[in-house]
């Protein structure tokens, strides 16, 4: 999935649509930037490879392969201090609204 974001200049590859939820990969490179914004559905982050601090709201706590991440909709967040490039795999309930391509 990654290579596919990489190539086309995305940083999120929905894999997964049905009527009750959406997939897929984002990828952020080390120091990189992370330009999310709240969305209107629940996330669930399950960290792939990389580290990273996450923040929810006003709590912020490290991230690295295995760790699980629930974001409320409409919740401010975003992945900052990126050390390791990072991959994330993003579960939205309802399915995101919107245009497949990007998170944020």
């Amino acid at each position: 999935m990654r290579k596919e974001g990489e190539a086309t200049g995305r940083r999120y590859v929905e894999f997964l649509r049905v009527p009750t939820m959406s997939a897929g990969v984002y990828a952020l490179p080390a120091d990189g930037t992370d330009p999310q914004q709240p969305h209107a559905e629940d996330e669930l982050y399950i960290v792939i490879a990389g580290r990273a601090t996450v923040r929810v709201g006003g709590e912020s706590r490290p991230v690295g392969p295995g760790s699980i991440v629930y974001v409320p909709a409409e919740m401010p967040h975003r992945f900052t201090d990126i050390t390791e490039d990072l991959q994330v795999a993003v579960v939205f309930s309802p399915p995101e609204s919107r245009p497949t391509g990007s998170p944020s």
